[in-house]
């Protein structure tokens, strides 16, 4: 246990100029149910600014006579500390994907997909299709359960909606998170619209990354 800890530190700090140990920062997008992200960003505030909260996002997806919600959220700050939201989410049932500084210089054009998984699968296959060049380099899928509920057009009353509630929530949706790299810039708006197309939520990340 204290050679992990100690194999952790040394791999999430980096020399600076001075000879002095800096910790490094990277960003991370966690995805799952309400609950889940919520105690995300009890623990990203109480973490005394060493993660920042860059957004969060509630999406209800509607699907015939349901509606499928998810939350997730976006994460920037110290290395270590967002190594220990990644177990926490493994933990919980959440999706996570890490976004290491290397890929800045390394990657080309990043994105992060975040949708049920039947509908990523279907996306990256349109994408393939379209001789887009691309690679997928990191995914994760929940294993929590995301909230289904009945949509307002379901006239029924509350109570009746509640007794119903375990039948539809029988069958676990599953939630992907991926994050992609399109090797031409030319094509971002080509995989920025068959995404959309599919009701998938993208993160362009050129829109995220501001230098400190």
């Amino acid at each position: 246990m204290i050679e992990d800890s100690i194999r952790v530190l040394r791999q999430a700090a980096k020399v600076s100029s001075n000879g002095e140990y800096k910790i490094e920062k990277t960003w991370c997008v966690i995805a799952g149910n309400a609950e889940l992200i919520d105690k995300i960003a009890y623990k990203a505030i109480a973490s005394h600014h060493s993660v920042k909260i860059l957004f969060r996002e509630h999406v209800i997806l509607n699907e015939g006579k349901l509606d499928k919600k998810y939350d997730f959220i976006m994460l920037y700050g110290s290395s270590i500390v967002i190594d220990e939201f990644k177990n926490f989410s493994s933990q919980n049932g959440g999706a996570y994907v890490r976004i290491l500084r290397k890929y800045l210089s390394d990657e080309p054009n990043l994105m992060v997909f975040i949708a049920p998984d039947n509908i990523i699968k279907k996306a990256v296959s349109l994408i393939e299709k379209s001789k887009v060049s691309f690679a997928i380099l990191q995914d994760s899928q929940t294993t929590g359960f995301i909230d289904v509920d009945l949509n307002s057009e379901v006239k029924l009353p509350n109570f009746i909606k509640s007794a119903l509630k375990p039948f539809y929530n029988v069958n676990e949706v599953v939630l992907s998170t991926i994050l992609i790299s399109v090797d031409k810039k030319e094509e971002i708006k080509k995989v920025q619209s068959i995404a959309t197309s599919n009701r998938i939520f993208v993160i362009d990340f050129k829109d995220i990354v501001t230098e400190e």
